[in-house]
């Protein structure tokens, strides 16, 4: 007769507890941008809604930056670095397969051995990490799980390629998440599409990358991505909110994927949003941070007074793959 084991011990349900965000120094406006283009920033502004960006120096890396972010998050949190039981870290811009760079952030930000791991969701990163970090707290694997979105994607933009110079920026998010009484992070709408992985990608694959080349870039079919987002996205929204049991009216903030302000705007008139649920628009002044964005616009919302604490607010990112998440959080 085989023995029983013993039960994992959870929690009923998870929360998110902190957020932290870091934006490198340097700032980037649309005229920078026109010097490698043929453009204008009344252009660059009407098709993306984006005046400035952030890129990173030298010295802010991706670990330096998740770091500061993390910190930040932590701090919000009033959660001390030992008590970490993991770190999730996603991003697709650090450029060594191995060790993951969560092993590095957990290290620097004096953590107590917690399992550290990598995820490459692109732009639904943050929303894997999240649906990660909330499993693994009601299954009772851990206490406190610490998610991280960071990008560097100054290191993979063409500046010369028209359709793409502008978009992107550099940044790190992260929320701690910990045990709840109550629900506070509700179902998630996740999956791929993986017959359009072509439609966002780099320029070439790191195997076929020789020195001497033109240095891989992020490349993507604009018009294609647009549509996608608009019509298909929209209706990954709604299913969230019917998942949470939540319906428009009852909604507080809304912060999607800031990948482009016209593709924000068209899902808040295809999901019916009222004028009072607040809508994160960051990409204005932050770019395209993919697996950052979320974090970073939620932070940002809360420290402005935007958002605030118990606010109920519908996250979703998406992005290349074409991967996506959705769910519906009470905010720290």
């Amino acid at each position: 007769m085989s023995a029983a084991l013993t039960p994992a011990r959870g929690t009923p349900f998870a929360r998110i507890l902190g957020v932290g965000g870091y934006r490198p120094a340097r700032v980037v406006p649309n005229e920078e941008i026109l010097k490698h283009i043929d453009s204008s920033d009344e252009w660059i502004r009407s098709r993306s809604g984006i005046a400035t960006r952030h890129w990173a120096g030298e010295d802010e890396t991706v670990a330096e930056m998740s770091v500061a972010a993390a910190g930040k998050a932590l701090a919000d949190a009033g959660i001390a670095a030992e008590q970490v039981d993991a770190v999730i870290v996603s991003t697709v811009s650090h450029f060594s397969q191995t060790p993951s760079i969560a092993t590095e952030i957990a290290h620097r930000l004096g953590t107590n051995r917690p399992a550290a791991f990598d995820i490459s969701a692109a732009c639904a990163g943050f929303g894997y990490g999240l649906t990660i970090g909330n499993g693994l707290i009601v299954a009772g694997t851990a206490r406190h799980v610490l998610v991280i979105g960071v990008e560097r994607l100054s290191d993979l933009t063409d500046l010369k390629d028209r359709s793409t110079a502008f978009l992107f920026g550099d940044g790190a998010g992260a929320v701690v998440l910990g045990p709840s009484d109550r629900p506070a992070i509700g179902p998630t709408v996740w999956g791929s599409e993986g017959d359009k992985a072509d439609v966002i990608g780099q320029t070439v694959p790191w195997d076929r990358y020789r020195p001497g080349d033109p240095f891989p870039a992020l490349r993507q079919e604009g018009q294609t991505v647009f549509r996608w987002a608009v019509f298909e996205m929209a209706k990954v929204a709604q299913e969230a909110l019917d998942a949470a049991g939540i319906s428009p009216d009852h909604l507080d903030v809304f912060i999607p994927h800031q990948a482009n302000m016209r593709i924000i705007d068209s899902m808040v008139k295809t999901l019916k949003l009222p004028e009072s649920v607040a809508v994160a628009r960051d990409v204005e002044t932050t770019g395209n941070t993919s697996a950052a964005s979320i974090p970073l616009a939620m932070e940002r919302m809360l420290a402005t007074g935007q958002a605030k604490s118990g606010d109920t607010a519908l996250v979703i990112g998406f992005g290349a793959g074409l991967v996506y998440a959705a769910t519906v959080v009470t905010l720290p």
